[in-house]
């Protein structure tokens, strides 16, 4: 499909706005981007002629591509059998003591080959396709040394090359300390910084660096080491903040201008003054909350009166997040955190595409804009964080290509 593509008798919302639908609407394609949208009565003659291609979208409603800002998609093994020491009583510690917790993704990521990380993501990866995502980020983590963070990078470009989809990739070596570097942190953080991040940016694997800063990560004085490390090659950062306790994490990651700080549910206001001068995004969680069982949510009075954005990911992980579902996530923002339809909307598709960072990632139907839209087979869009289970996805328009198509039903 290349040349130009109408989309018509849609009932739109640009950014996927409630408030904000145009009806019988139309959306004009030239190759990736969008040319022009508005109502099917103003379409201009130009996208009326014999060398246009028309859809007739039947009044389906059509918001932008949803955005996935916060992934850790590959990785090897599950750790659903600990799932079960847990629901039987067992603590974390004790889980690690037998090999378990992080660690053991370390070394089943660490023993797998790349194609074998490939086929396993590429699942994860497909079923947050089916529910019209079109972006997604998915950062390294669970290599933890040079060859398998490689491993882990090259794995999340292939993903993107396979399939129609915007990846950004995430440099997060900071993630937790590797057992052959117990008890030295700061030995690890210099491999990060000096060894690890300039091999992989010279390879073009990185888009951006993260940090996991927590009294079970890294501290502020090694999260700013990375921070610095970043800033030698020009690349934006962001920040695993506030999780579990208030560490100043968002303050930091908020002083070197961060993409978002993500988790945030001890954030404290002047942390999120500081988010808010920064122009730093809060990416909020909520499988991870739900997941481990947290009781403090984040901050959302103190977010809205400082009107900080607040994006939703799925943050799909095997240890905290195992989840593939970008709509759930949806649902959960509204049960868990109180917040509302248009907000949560605004979370997975303009908040978080700033909380992206990335040049062909807008979020938004807009002149200029790549291509990138949803056809819902759903009456309003309450629906979306709405229903759980029920699928609502029925065509994905990537970079101005059909990616899926649902349309057709069996009979």
């Amino acid at each position: 499909m290349t040349g130009i593509n109408v989309w018509t008798h849609a009932r739109l919302a640009p950014t996927a706005n409630p408030d904000h639908i145009v009806e019988d609407a139309a959306i004009a394609v030239r190759d990736q981007h969008i040319e022009w949208f508005g109502p099917s009565a103003q379409l201009p003659a130009t996208y009326q002629s014999d060398t246009a291609t028309t859809h007739d979208l039947g009044g389906a409603l059509v918001t932008p591509g949803l955005i996935d800002c916060h992934t850790h998609l590959v990785y090897g093994g599950n750790r659903a059998e600990e799932f079960a020491l847990r629901l039987a009583g067992a603590s974390y510690e004790e889980i690690a003591r037998q090999g378990g917790g992080i660690v053991s993704t370390v070394s089943a990521t660490r023993a797998a080959s790349e194609d074998d990380l490939f086929a396993s993501a590429v699942r994860r990866l497909d079923a947050l396709r089916a529910e019209g995502v079109t972006s997604v980020e998915i950062k390294s983590g669970y290599g933890l040394n040079l060859e398998s963070e490689r491993k882990m990078l090259r794995v999340a470009r292939r993903l993107g090359q396979a399939r129609p989809v915007t990846v950004a990739t995430t440099f997060l070596g900071a993630h937790a300390l590797p057992p052959e570097y117990a008890g030295r942190a700061d030995d690890y953080i210099n491999l990060v910084c000096n060894v690890m991040l300039p091999a992989l940016v010279e390879e073009g694997l990185v888009d951006a660096v993260d940090v996991f800063c927590e009294s079970i990560g890294f501290n502020l004085a090694q999260s700013e080491q990375v921070f610095k490390a970043a800033e030698r090659f020009n690349l934006p950062v962001k920040m695993h903040a506030e999780q579990l306790s208030l560490m100043g994490g968002a303050a930091l990651a908020a002083h070197y201008e961060a993409l978002s700080a993500d988790h945030l549910e001890f954030l404290d206001e002047a942390g999120v003054i500081a988010m808010r001068d920064a122009g730093s995004v809060a990416v909020l969680l909520p499988g991870a909350y739900y997941f481990i069982r947290e009781t403090q949510p984040p901050p959302l009075a103190l977010l809205r009166r400082h009107h900080v954005p607040i994006a939703i990911a799925t943050d799909s992980n095997p240890g905290t997040s195992p989840t593939t579902s970008l709509l759930l996530m949806l649902n959960m923002a509204c049960t868990l955190f109180s917040m509302s339809v248009a907000e949560v909307l605004a979370g997975v598709t303009t908040h978080a595409a700033r909380a992206l960072g990335h040049p062909d990632v807008h979020g938004e139907i807009a002149i200029g804009a790549p291509a990138d839209f949803v056809v819902w087979n759903i009456q309003s869009l309450a629906e979306l964080a709405y229903w759980s289970g029920l699928d609502r996805c029925t065509l994905v328009v990537q970079q101005g290509r059909i990616a899926l198509d649902k349309r057709t039903v069996a009979s």
